[in-house]
């Protein structure tokens, strides 16, 4: 089942059931055009991997890390689909398509074996990264934390609907920038959990960002970006600068 949440018509958030094309909530059905898609959850924060393709790490000319490389996004990054982000002025962005997980349950020292019992579900992410500062700096903040650098969505789907081997594109303007599957992970999704949850409790709603494949590349004004991932759907938003 795709989860989704929305505010209907009448200006209510609602959480209801995404399917093809239509969304139901309480008996009523609305057509996507009616209501605004929001993020699938509000996190408290998103842990971010870094470089957890190798493929990506050698287009970056980068090593891979022998651990999980782990970065912060705040919650004024959120953006969901259909939204327009409007990018730092001045400044080089790429687009990074991932998975996100979603966390359900407060969480600390989860085990590997224990990971999926943590697990809301998956949805597809964007993590928009302004080179220019990420080069320049250590943690990343004017890089990767500005506003909206997060989109996601646009549905929230259970993990038994994400193949272990789910293909992952991106396209700029209908454009094929990244084309992988999730078998790639360096590190999987339990192993991050474990990881990411013995330094730091993960609450309900907070995401993790799983890294990119390779193929990133520039976003600029005016373009569309798309990200999709086999069994959750296509994540859409705009580009201001």
């Amino acid at each position: 089942m795709h989860r989704v949440r929305f505010r209907d018509p009448a200006g209510s958030i609602r959480q209801g059931e995404w399917s093809d094309g239509e969304v139901s909530f309480g008996g009523e059905t609305y057509a996507t055009e009616e209501i605004d898609v929001l993020a699938p959850c509000e996190p408290t924060k998103i842990v971010c991997i870094g470089r957890n393709y190798a493929a990506h790490a050698a287009e970056r000319d980068e090593d891979v890390p022998d651990r999980p490389l782990l970065f912060l996004k705040p919650p004024n990054a959120v953006a969901g689909h259909d939204d327009t982000v409007t990018l730092p002025e001045g400044r080089y962005v790429e687009h990074e398509a991932e998975l996100g997980v979603v966390i359900g349950e407060q969480c600390r020292n989860v085990s590997e074996d224990d990971a999926e019992d943590v697990i809301a579900g998956y949805t597809c992410f964007d993590d928009l990264s302004n080179r220019d500062d990420q080069d320049e700096e250590q943690n990343w903040i004017r890089g990767k934390a500005f506003d909206n650098a997060a989109p996601m969505g646009p549905v929230l789907a259970t993990p038994e609907e994400v193949p272990d081997d789910a293909r992952i594109q991106l396209r700029v303007d209908g454009e094929t920038r990244q084309d992988s599957t999730l078998e790639h992970l360096i590190f999987s999704v339990p192993e991050l959990i474990a990881e990411i949850t013995h330094y730091m409790t993960l609450e309900p709603g907070d995401v993790i960002a799983t890294g990119t494949p390779e193929g990133v590349g520039p976003v600029e004004d005016g373009e569309t970006v798309e990200v999709e991932i086999e069994g959750i759907g296509t994540l859409e938003h705009e580009i201001r600068q």
